[in-house]
């Protein structure tokens, strides 16, 4: 998972969500989601990735990300935003790359580190409207 900033502009990974079985990863998933609006009720949405090949074409695991954003979207009140993540864990590869020599230390963060970039390239299509 990943927030951004309170301005809407800078994605940093938050935490990886696991759990035992598919009831356990909803349950924790949600009370990350839970905490993270008590802590800041300026929460506009939630990006979900979505798998792809790199032809744009759906992947086996497509169907159950989609279905997974229609259940997830009926439990909250914000909307639950799909996005393409293509490409996403190899560019968050690189990132880490850069700091961690240690290829087991990446490997931990790498599920977070991707969920930032996905966020990123959604904050930076989507700029948050300014008053002026």
């Amino acid at each position: 998972m990943a927030v951004s900033d309170a301005s809407g502009v800078l994605a940093r990974p938050l935490e990886v969500v696991h759990g035992t079985s598919l009831r356990n990863q909803w349950t924790a998933l949600l009370a990350v989601i839970a905490r993270f609006r008590t802590e800041d009720e300026d929460l506009a949405a939630v990006v979900v990735g979505v798998p792809k090949r790199l032809d744009g074409s759906a992947t086996d695991f497509t169907p159950a990300a989609l279905d997974f954003i229609e259940r997830l979207s009926k439990k909250l009140p914000v909307p639950v935003v799909p996005l393409d993540e293509r490409l996403t864990s190899v560019e968050a590869e690189s990132l880490l790359a850069r700091r961690e020599r240690d290829w087991a230390r990446r490997k931990a963060n790498l599920d977070a580190a991707a969920a930032a970039v996905l966020l990123q390239e959604y904050l930076d299509t989507h700029p948050r409207m300014t008053l002026t």
